[in-house]
Parts: structure tokens; sequence; C-alpha cells
């Protein structure tokens, strides 16, 4: 089942001018260690920064002092991106009832993008039909809350 689903995008040419001067408060040494040697290191960092974002946006959460730096975005050049969290959000997560995040970055030109889907036990769903026997999208969405 879907807990939350966010998304971001961020303007890489913003990220050039402010990278350097932010990036301790918002990415975690491991976070920067990854990035370190990129010859894209400032759109890695974009991406990550947008992935963060769409993180707080899943969890329903606003950015607070240090909220950042409660998800890392782990990467491993043999698999896809990963979201780890701490502190407050890891709680916020587990109250409700995440136990899978999905990640996606990417960066283009100008630009770089994520996606966070966050995914909790699946539900039995009880799918009524009408006496006409035929399936209602409204009792799809209503008893499954997806199609």
């Amino acid at each position: 089942m879907i807990v939350g689903v966010g998304i971001d995008i961020v303007g890489t040419e913003r990220w050039v001018r402010s990278v350097e001067r932010i990036q301790h408060q918002v990415f975690t040494p491991r976070e920067l260690a990854a990035c370190a040697d990129r010859v894209d290191r400032v759109d890695a960092l974009a991406a990550r920064f947008a992935a963060k974002e769409a993180c707080l946006k899943a969890l329903n959460a606003g950015i607070n002092a240090g909220a950042l730096r409660q998800i890392e975005i782990v990467s491993d050049p043999r698999s896809a991106p990963r979201v780890w969290l701490a502190g407050a959000l890891a709680a916020r997560a587990r109250e409700s009832g995440v136990r899978t995040a999905h990640v996606s970055l990417t960066h283009q030109a100008g630009f770089a993008a994520a996606v966070v889907v966050l995914e909790g036990p699946r539900k039995r769903a009880r799918i009524r039909r009408r006496s006409d026997a035929s399936w209602a999208l409204e009792t799809l969405v209503r008893e499954v809350g997806t199609w």
C-alpha cells in the first residue's frame, strides 16, 4: 500500500552558487563523500536535495532544523539509490506505517529531480460489486485506495 508520494525539481544553476555555503547543513558526511569525486558533483547533490524534499513531502513533514540531515540518500554503483531516515523523521515514518522507501533521481542540463514513494504493509482489499455486476471506480478507490 502506498503511504506517501513526493516529487521535487531543483534548478542546478542556483545550486552552483550556494552548494559550498550550505552543503554541511543539508548533506551527511557520507553523501558528501559519495559525490566528492564526481564530475557532475553539483548535479548529483542537487538531485539528492530534491530527493530529501520529495521525502519530506511524502511524509507530509516540513523542514525543521536539521530535518534534511535526517534523510540520507545512499548510493551504490551496483544498485538503485536508497533512502535512510533518522531521528524524528524515522519515528514519523514508523508511525505512518512506512516499511519501504523507493527513490528515483535524475538530472539534465539545468535541472535535477527526484521522486520518493513510501510503501507500507498491504491491506486486504474488500471490494463490493454493484447490483449490475460491474466494477465502480469510486468503489475501487474508496475500498482499496489505488486501482
